[in-house]
This record gives C-alpha cells, structure tokens and sequence, in this order.
C-alpha cells in the first residue's frame, strides 16, 4: 500500500432524499451485483421509477424481481433491440427522465497478442452500445426537451494499465462522446455527463480478475479499499439530480486512485 494510505472500512449506506422523486428511469446492465444494480436500487430509493435492462435475461429477470420493476432484456451491440429497449422503456415510463448508459464489456490481453476480435468486441459493446445507446435516447429528450443522461466510464480512459488497451480507449471514447453529445444536447435541455470509477468490487470482477492483480489496484487507493458499487451509484444519482443542473459535458472521477 503506497505510503500515506489507510485501510478504511466501507461507510454506512447512505439513506435516500428524494433526490430522484417522481423521474422516470432507465438503466442498461443492470442485472447483478456491479454498478448497474445499484444504481437502479439507488434511483428507487431516492423516489424515482425504474425499468431495467440486461443481456442476460436470466440475471435481468432476477434482479427486476428482486427490486419490484420491469426488466427488457437487450443487447446493445444490436440497433433493432436498443430502439426497441428505448421505446419499449418510454412506453412503460410514460417518458425518459434518466438514462444511465452502463454496458461495458472487459477483458486483459496484451497489445501484442490481441486479436482483432478481442479488440472489436470490447470496443462494440462499450463505446458503440454506448453510442447506440446515447442516440436514441436523444432523440426521446429531444421531443421532450429535457432529460439527463448519465454514462459509465473508467479512470483507464486517462491512466494506462497493462493488458488494457481495448477497454481503456472504448472508455476514452466514452469521454469524447459523452462531451461532443453533451455540446449538441444542450440546445434542447439535455445534460450528458459521466463518471469515471477507479475499482468497485462485485463478484462478478472478483470472478474475472486475479487476486494479485485485485490486490495490486487496492493498493493504488488511497483509502486501501475497492469502492462499494453504491458509492459509484450515489455520484450517478447526483449527475442523474437537479443538484448538478449546471453541469453538463463532465466526467466525474470516482476514485481515490493515486495518479
């Protein structure tokens, strides 16, 4: 653990406020235990109402139990079930008020030996779905003219890690995207920011990543600990919130992360 450091104990869950009350919203790869799931859990609890989506239909039907809402499976690699996620979830809503763009796809190969299908994959799920995503929504807000969209990206869209190469430019693309989209949206009342988490532990990263590597990135926090997915889901909430209405085009660094 770098010099300076501390080993700190996750805090106490954060009650809600209604921060979200009466809004209508959308969340993509919300099945699980990650980020997605609790963002989906966090708007519920600050008031508003949810549909959830996932590519895997078992787990979305599940988490869409677990938390009481709707769930429409989709696959943002494919146009035809994002515009039917975005209409189907209109319909049901009755509106867009939040669309949390959180599909993303991992994995660690070095530049060296990564395929081409390795590197189109990762980029297709993470920065086109996003993109797929991000431009039917608008087109939704834009009848409106308001609405807030809120993506996912990585603190590997500024850092470099090893084996990373894939990921981290579909998530600095993420960055660029969600400020040229910000830029156009603003005109018809629409804010589009991001947040850029370090590491938030769920099982599902625990599953796919080394313990030594695990280990070597808690140790790069400043607080010695991974975050808790519900403390990436508070910044999202608050992106998702009038308390940031003058912010639009951000990317908001969820880390403690030395530099």
């Amino acid at each position: 653990m770098p010099a300076g450091s501390t080993s700190a104990a996750a805090p106490d869950y954060v009650p809600g406020h209604g921060l979200l009350a009466g809004k209508a919203v959308l969340v993509t790869a919300a099945a699980g235990t990650g980020i997605g799931f609790a963002t989906a859990k966090r708007c519920l609890e600050e008031g508003a109402t949810v549909v959830l989506s996932d590519a895997h239909e078992r787990r979305l039907g599940e988490a869409a139990a677990e938390l009481g809402v709707e769930g429409i499976p989709c696959d943002v690699t494919d146009e035809a079930a994002v515009q039917a996620l975005v209409s189907g979830a209109a319909e049901r809503l009755g509106r867009l008020d939040v669309v949390v763009n959180n599909a993303g796809l991992g994995g660690t190969a070095p530049l060296v030996d990564m395929t081409d299908e390795q590197w189109d994959k990762v980029i297709d799920v993470t920065l086109t779905g996003t993109f797929r995503m991000t431009r039917a929504v608008l087109r939704v807000m834009r009848d409106q003219g308001d609405g807030v969209l809120v993506n996912n990206a990585s603190v590997l869209g500024w850092r470099a890690q090893a084996g990373q190469a894939h990921y981290a430019a579909a998530k600095a693309g993420v960055m660029a995207l969600t400020r040229c989209a910000a830029v156009e949206a603003a005109e018809y009342g629409v804010r589009v920011n991001a947040v850029a988490p370090s590491l938030a532990m769920h099982r599902f990263l625990a599953k796919v990543t080394s313990d030594e590597l695990l280990d070597e990135l808690t140790g790069r926090e400043a607080f010695g600990r991974a975050a808790e997915p519900w403390e990436v889901a508070n910044v999202i909430v608050f992106l998702a919130s009038p308390y940031s209405s003058y912010m639009t085009g951000e990317v908001v660094a969820v880390s403690s992360q030395h530099p």
